[in-house]
This record gives structure tokens, C-alpha cells and sequence, in this order.
């Protein structure tokens, strides 16, 4: 990390603090010159081009006139906004700028309306972003483009025959094989609904309130996985996660009317929502089974990730027909 943090202050004091190790990054807090940053260590890819484009896009955001802020990328002594660490493993780390604020609770409908409205604003200024860069991501519905070392034929073996660690899920191994397997079957239909750039995994841990203020939003932060993929997508990640938990179901509307505030869907996209929530579901359990097979996790968090897919997907079986109803009332065209 010292090497990293003379690449931007030279010579210059600093002071690192622990920060939370999420499940693709590693963050650390850094204080300098009275100012204060977080830096990222990337820990699941060395693509500087994945970088290249989110950074590109944070800073063409910068002058979007959103409501709240976004992170600033830092840039380094060499005029870069990130850099390649040494040793045999060349991970790639940046410096933004520290945001002030805390975790909201989207269970509560206020905050989670002020949420929704913050995802609605940010695909409109998303929507005026043009690069000169390609994403560096597939769309969320080209899985198998996404996961390389997760073909179909690979998948369905592996959910039809699971290996003795995970025998114990085979009923929700076969869930969620169905699940892809008719998900597949209506590829057609959702290519052709409106594209755009997304930041694509907005839920409470990548959102920041203003302190004293939990029903504002401050800051949405990380991202990482920002790409061009259905317009749709990005509310149904939100719903996705309020979804994850019985008690931020009844948040659901609220959050809905909170993006409509500034985002008016076609028909056709609002009907496409509960789908869009499923394959948030399944695209998860595709990325940790990605992550297992390349050795980046255990088979004890695989575990985890497959039970919380299939709760998941049995929770939206439960409350599909309200959200269907939730959607077409307030997304669709008035």
C-alpha cells in the first residue's frame, strides 16, 4: 500500500485506517495533508480497462448537477487515477475522495422513497453520459458472456449433480437451474427494451444518508460495475434487494414512487420488472458459483449464496403479483 500511496502523495505523510473488505474489494480510509480519501485494492480482476471505463464515467458525472455525490476519482503524481501495485500478484488500487455520510435503512418507506428518487436521477444523468470507451461489462441478461468460467452446459451439470459439499442443496440447486432454463427462454423479448448506462448494483451498502438526516440520500457510491444493459435493470436491482428481506418488502412501493418522480418506464419495461428482479437472483448465484470454480471463494460462502438465491426467488414467488401491480401503477406511462 505504501507504494500506491506515493504514487499520489510523494513524499508527503499519510495515515491509513482500516475499512471494510467487501466481497470484490478491499477498502482502506487514508488521511493526508487534512484531507481525507478511500482507497480501493481491486481483488477480483487486474483489467485496467474495467477501471478505465468506470472512472471515466464517475468523472464525466461529475458535472451532471446530481442531487448528491458520486465518487471522485484522485488522480495520482503521473496524472492517472489508478495504479498497478508491485509483486507477483499486480493488483491494480485507486484513490477517491472520502464522502461523508452513513448507511441507510431502506426498510423504512421515507428513506426508501428518497432512495428511489436518487436511482431515478441518477439514470437520467446516466443517460446523457457518452464515452469514447466501451463497457467493459456484458448486460446483466448475457450471463454467459458475463461468466466465462460459467458456461450453461457447465451450470445445469453442476446444479443436476452437485458435488458432495453441496448435496445438502440440491432441491434449491434444481430451483434455480429451472429458473435459468426459463429465464433463457425470454432472452428475445427483453433485448429489445431501452438501453442505456447503469450503475447496476444500487441497494443500501452502495448508498450513503447525510448524516443526521437518514432520508436523505448523500452519496451513491461504487461503480464498478457500471455498463450499457435495459433501463429497466436498474430499479429492479433496487427491488432486488428490498426483496432480499420480509421486512423491506412494504418499502417496495415506496422506493417505486420515488423513481417515477423523476423516470416514467414504458409499459412494457414496468411489466418486465419482476423478471428483471429474478435474473438479479440468478445473476448472483452465477457470479459466486464464477468465484467458486476459480478459486476466489470457499465452498462455505457458495453455500451461503446459493440458500439466499433460492430464498429469494421463493420470496418474489410470494409477492410477484403485488409487485407486478406495484409496477404497472407506478412506473408505467400515466
Amino acid at each position: 500500500m505504501e507504494q500506491v500511496l506515493e504514487a499520489y502523495f510523494g513524499e508527503a505523510p499519510w495515515r491509513i485506517d482500516r475499512g471494510e473488505a467487501g466481497w470484490n474489494n478491499t477498502t482502506r480510509f487514508v488521511s493526508s495533508g487534512g484531507r481525507n480519501y478511500v482507497l480501493r485494492i481491486y481483488e477480483t480482476h487486474r483489467d485496467e480497462r474495467k477501471i478505465r471505463f468506470e472512472h471515466e464515467t464517475l468523472l464525466a458525472l461529475a458535472g451532471s448537477g446530481l442531487p448528491f455525490a458520486v465518487p471522485r476519482p484522485v488522480r495520482a503524481r503521473d496524472g492517472g487515477t489508478f495504479v498497478r501495485m508491485g509483486g507477483p500478484d499486480g493488483k491494480l488500487a485507486c484513490l477517491f475522495a472520502y464522502v461523508e455520510g452513513v448507511r441507510p435503512d431502506s426498510a423504512s418507506p421515507k428513506t426508501a422513497c428518497a432512495a428511489g428518487e436518487a436511482v431515478g436521477a441518477l439514470s437520467l444523468a446516466l443517460a446523457e453520459v457518452r464515452l469514447p470507451l466501451s463497457p467493459a461489462y456484458p448486460p446483466y441478461y448475457e450471463m454467459d458472456a458475463a461468466h466465462p468460467s460459467c458456461p450453461a452446459e457447465r451450470i445445469a451439470a453442476f446444479c443436476e449433480a452437485p458435488p458432495p459439499p453441496f448435496r445438502e442443496l440440491s432441491g434449491e440447486l434444481r430451483l434455480l437451474r429451472g429458473e435459468l432454463e426459463r429465464f433463457r427462454a425470454a432472452l428475445p423479448a427483453l433485448r429489445r427494451l431501452p438501453h442505456q448506462l447503469v450503475h447496476g448494483d444500487v441497494n443500501d451498502s452502495n448508498l450513503l444518508a447525510a448524516p443526521g438526516e437518514p432520508h436523505r440520500i448523500a452519496a451513491v457510491l461504487d461503480f464498478e460495475f457500471c455498463t450499457r444493459d435495459l433501463r429497466a435493470m436498474e430499479p429492479a436491482v433496487a427491488v432486488a434487494g428490498l426483496l432480499a428481506e420480509d421486512r423491506s418488502i412494504g418499502a417496495v412501493p415506496a422506493f417505486l414512487a420515488g423513481y417515477a418522480r423523476k423516470i416514467r418506464l414504458s409499459a412494457a419495461e414496468a411489466e418486465a420488472i419482476p423478471r428483471l428482479v429474478r435474473l438479479r437472483q440468478l445473476d448472483v448465484f452465477v457470479h459466486f458459483l464464477g468465484r467458486y470454480w476459480d478459486g476466489v471463494d470457499g465452498e462455505e460462502s457458495l453455500r451461503e449464496q446459493i440458500a439466499a438465491a433460492a430464498a429469494g426467488l421463493a420470496r418474489l414467488d410470494a409477492n410477484e403479483r403485488k409487485l407486478a401491480g406495484w409496477c404497472a401503477e407506478r412506473l408505467a406511462p400515466v
